[in-house]
């Protein structure tokens, strides 16, 4: 399958260094990034629910993950009505659109300079951006726990692919939020997933409960940083 490819499309950042593979290897381990350029003059509004109900749709394809993607990739190719539509986010969350046994879709708000842990999601995931800038650095497992293997910068328009057993950490490099919607392909408040503390690498159980305590410590930092 070819991708449409942005000529943005691979940052190697000195985490990746870290890894010994060759580089195709390295290459091999950054989530696919596409971008759609939106035609001149058909910039519509931004609907919510219709939004939801096209990637259920797209989501009864056979191939329901690239159907999704191309449905996210639309949207987010005029970021400015996605923005719009869902609000200049004001602090970490999110905002569910759809959370269902096989489907999830939220817009995750990352407040100026957040650092998410390398963590996983137990199933695809699609990230497109619709304001800000989003930084992955990409792990895979090692001899000794995880290591850093490549890293991935997702602009205003870009939408990223992780595969199921895909390990990233997050980090929000602008004195602005940063926005965007996430789609997984299952449960994604309802799986048991796995995150890694950022010192040790030791690996550590994650649930919903303790991403919203870490959204409510963000929270709680940038309030600070405000005053």
């Amino acid at each position: 399958m070819t991708l449409n490819l942005t000529r943005r499309n691979v940052l190697i950042a000195g985490a990746a260094a870290m890894a010994t593979s060759t580089t195709m290897a390295k290459a091999q381990e950054i989530p696919s990034k596409t971008r759609v350029t939106l035609g001149q003059g058909k910039s519509i509004p931004f609907d919510r629910d219709r939004f939801v109900e096209d990637c259920i749709k797209a989501h009864m394809e056979t191939d329901a993950r690239s159907a999704v993607r191309e449905v996210l990739a639309r949207a987010v190719s005029d970021h400015s009505a996605v923005l719009n539509g869902l609000g200049d986010p004001s602090k970490a969350g999110l905002d569910v659109l759809l959370s269902s046994p096989t489907l999830t879709i939220f817009a995750a708000a990352w407040t100026p300079q957040m650092n998410l842990l390398p963590h996983d999601h137990e199933m695809w995931a699609l990230i497109g951006i619709y304001t800000g800038r989003e930084d992955n650095i990409l792990w895979r497992q090692g001899e000794y726990g995880i290591e850093a293997c490549a890293a991935n910068c997702l602009f205003e328009g870009d939408v990223a692919t992780l595969e199921a057993d895909a390990i990233h950490s997050v980090t929000n490099p602008l004195l602005r939020f940063t926005g965007g919607i996430h789609i997984y392909g299952g449960d994604f408040f309802g799986t048991s997933r796995h995150q890694w503390d950022p010192e040790t690498l030791k690996v550590e159980p994650s649930d919903g409960d303790v991403i919203r305590a870490m959204f409510a410590r963000e929270n709680e930092r940038y309030s600070k940083v405000c005053i």
